[in-house]
C-alpha cells in the first residue's frame, strides 16, 4: 500500500452513496472533428496519447483499495495490474451516425456502474460520424474529481495545437513506506512543532501531517486513522475561531425576518421532477453563445451563472407547463459552488452547494431574470458563512461509518422515500468554467464538451454547462422513467435564450456585472 492515499470524507460519500440506480460518476461527450486528409487510425492514436501522458494524472492508474472491515475510508493506490486496454473501448455507433444517436446511446452507457476493481474511468471512441466527426464518450467516478478537477485533467491532457507536445518522462517512483524508526522520528518532530508553535498558528494547524504506516493490515489502519484524528483535532482547533465567527454570522441572519423570507423562498415544491429515478438515463446535449450569456448578463445587472439558471428556469418552466404540472410556487435548484484555488488540479472534490429560487412562478423572462440575480444574491449572502466550515465537515472520519452508510444508501434506494419526502431541492444546476483555448487530440480539433451528470432520487433532473472557447454546452440527463426524452428540453434553450434576448433588446444597459 505504498504512496496510498486515504478518501476525504466528502470524496467518499460518492461511493456510499452509490446504488446500482444511481451510480455516482459524472463524464462528457468530446465531439472532435478530424483534420482534411486523415488516414490514420484514431483510436489506437488516441489510446497511444493517453497512454504516453497517464503519469500527468495519477488518479487514471489509480485504484481503490479498502480498509480492512471496511472500518474506514478506502485510500487510492497505484493500480500494479493496469491495463489501458481495459479502460479505452472502441465505441459502435448506428446509422444515421449523427450525435443525436450518439447522445441516446451515451444516455444508455451512462446508468452503467464502474468496476471498482479498476481504476475508475472509462473512455469510448465513435468513429465514423458524420462530418468528419469522431465522439469520445468518457466517464469517471465522481469520488476522483469535480467540475473543476475535470476541466483542469481536460487541459492536461490534450493538446493546444495539432501538433502534439512533447511530455516530460514520469519521474522516478517514490520508495517504499517509510521504516518505523523514520515514522517515530517523524512523529516526534511534528509533535514538538506542534506545541512550539502554538495552536494560534492556523497556518500550522492546518498544514499538520503526521506519519502513516502505508500498510494495509488492520492494525496499520488502526494506527494511520489514530494519526488521522489527531491532524483533525489540531485542525479543528486552529479552526475554531473561524467556525464561532460563521456559526455567529449564521445565527444573526436567521434571526433576521429578511432572511427568514429567503430562506421561505428556498422551499422546493414537490413536483413530478422529484421522483425516484430507474437504472436508466435519457442524455441531450445543446450548444449556445457564450458572447450572447455573457451580453445579456450586462444588460441585466446579474452574472453569467444568473443567465444560465434563468435558461435553466425558462426550460423547466415550458416543460412543466406542457404536462399541465407547474406548480405555483416556484422551483428551486441545487447549485454546486467551487472552493478550488485558481490553479489547483487535484484530483478531489472541492465544492460547496446552495438552493437558488427559480422564479419559475414568474411568466415574463425578462422580471423572472431579475428575480433570479435577487434571490441569487441572498442565497449566497445566507450560505457564505458556512462555507467556512465546509474544510472541517467535508473531512470527518469515523471508523465504522462506511459499512453504515452504504446499507442506509441502498435501503433509501429501494424504499422509494423520495416519491413521498418533501424535495430538498428540485433540480440541479451546475456551471463549470472549461478552457477557453482551442484544444487538440492527435491533431483533432475539439469542437464540444458535453457534460454528462448525475440524476439522483428525488432530483431526476440534472442541467450542467461547460464553458469551451466562445461556447457554453448544455448537459441535461435524466432518469428515463421520469423524463423518457430529455431532447424536447434541450430543444427549448435556444427558444428561451432568444426570448430574453428580445426582452431585453430594448431596455438600457445595467450595470455592469462580472461573470
Amino acid at each position: 500500500m505504498s504512496g496510498a492515499k486515504k478518501l476525504s470524507s466528502l470524496d467518499a460519500s460518492f461511493l456510499y452513496y452509490e446504488t446500482p440506480e444511481m451510480p455516482m460518476h459524472v463524464g462528457s461527450i468530446a465531439i472532435f472533428r478530424l483534420p482534411e486528409g486523415y488516414d490514420g487510425n484514431f483510436f489506437e492514436d488516441f489510446k497511444a496519447m493517453i497512454a504516453s501522458r497517464l503519469h500527468i494524472a495519477p488518479i487514471l492508474k489509480s485504484r481503490l483499495e479498502k480498509a480492512p472491515l471496511d472500518i474506514d475510508h478506502p485510500s487510492w493506490v497505484e493500480d500494479d495490474q493496469f491495463d489501458i486496454d481495459r479502460h479505452i473501448f472502441r465505441g459502435s455507433l448506428p446509422a444515421p451516425y449523427d450525435r443525436a444517436t450518439l447522445e441516446r446511446i451515451v444516455g444508455w452507457m451512462h446508468a452503467k456502474l464502474l468496476n471498482r476493481a479498476r481504476p475508475l474511468w472509462e473512455f469510448y471512441v465513435f468513429e465514423g460520424m458524420k462530418d468528419n466527426e469522431i465522439g469520445l464518450y468518457s466517464k469517471m467516478h465522481h469520488a476522483c474529481i469535480d467540475g473543476g478537477a475535470g476541466a483542469a485533467l481536460t487541459s492536461m491532457i490534450y493538446d493546444v495545437s495539432p501538433v502534439p507536445r512533447e511530455v516530460p518522462e514520469p519521474p522516478a517512483r517514490r520508495k517504499d513506506a517509510p521504516e518505523p524508526r523514520e515514522m517515530a522520528a517523524n512523529f516526534l518532530n511534528s509533535y514538538q512543532e506542534m506545541w512550539r508553535q502554538g495552536f494560534e498558528g492556523a497556518g500550522f494547524a492546518q498544514g499538520i501531517e503526521l506519519p502513516r504506516s502505508g500498510k494495509s493490515d488492520l492494525g496499520s489502519v488502526l494506527f494511520d486513522n489514530a494519526m488521522f484524528q489527531i491532524e483533525s483535532a489540531v485542525r479543528f482547533v486552529g479552526s475554531v475561531p473561524t467556525m464561532l465567527k460563521s456559526l455567529s454570522e449564521v445565527a444573526s441572519k436567521i434571526a433576521d425576518p429578511k432572511s427568514r423570507e429567503s430562506l421561505a423562498s428556498m422551499a422546493s415544491p414537490p413536483t413530478i421532477l422529484n421522483k425516484s429515478i430507474s437504472s436508466e438515463r435519457s442524455f441531450a446535449g445543446v450548444s449556445i453563445s457564450l458572447p450572447q450569456a455573457k451580453a445579456l448578463a450586462k444588460r441585466s445587472g446579474g452574472k453569467l451563472n444568473d443567465v444560465v439558471l434563468a435558461l435553466a428556469s425558462g426550460v423547466v418552466r415550458r416543460y412543466l407547463l406542457s404536462q399541465s404540472a407547474l406548480p405555483n410556487k416556484s422551483l428551486t435548484a441545487g447549485v454546486p459552488i467551487s472552493l478550488r484555488e485558481e490553479g489547483n488540479a487535484d484530483s478531489n472534490n472541492q465544492v460547496f452547494g446552495m438552493i437558488c429560487s427559480l422564479a419559475t412562478d414568474i411568466a415574463d423572462p425578462k422580471a423572472r431574470l431579475e428575480a433570479i440575480i435577487a434571490q441569487s444574491s441572498k442565497s449566497k449572502e445566507m450560505s457564505h458563512p458556512l462555507r467556512a466550515l465546509m474544510p472541517q465537515i467535508s473531512n470527518i472520519s469515523m471508523l465504522g461509518a462506511p459499512i453504515m452508510v452504504q446499507i442506509l444508501a441502498l435501503l433509501y434506494s429501494r424504499s422509494n422515500l423520495s416519491d413521498v419526502l418533501p424535495p430538498a431541492v428540485n433540480i440541479t444546476v451546475s456551471n463549470v468554467p472549461g478552457p477557453r483555448q482551442t484544444l487538440y487530440a492527435v491533431g483533432a480539433e475539439l469542437l464540444h464538451i458535453f457534460p454528462v451528470s448525475i440524476a439522483a432520487h428525488g432530483v431526476a433532473l440534472n442541467i450542467t454547462v461547460q464553458s469551451y472557447r466562445d461556447l457554453l454546452d448544455f448537459g441535461f440527463i435524466a432518469g428515463a422513467n421520469v423524463i423518457p426524452h430529455v431532447q424536447v428540453l434541450a430543444d427549448i434553450l435556444p427558444e428561451e435564450l432568444a426570448a430574453l434576448e428580445a426582452a431585453y433588446a430594448s431596455a438600457p444597459d445595467a450595470p455592469l456585472a462580472a461573470s
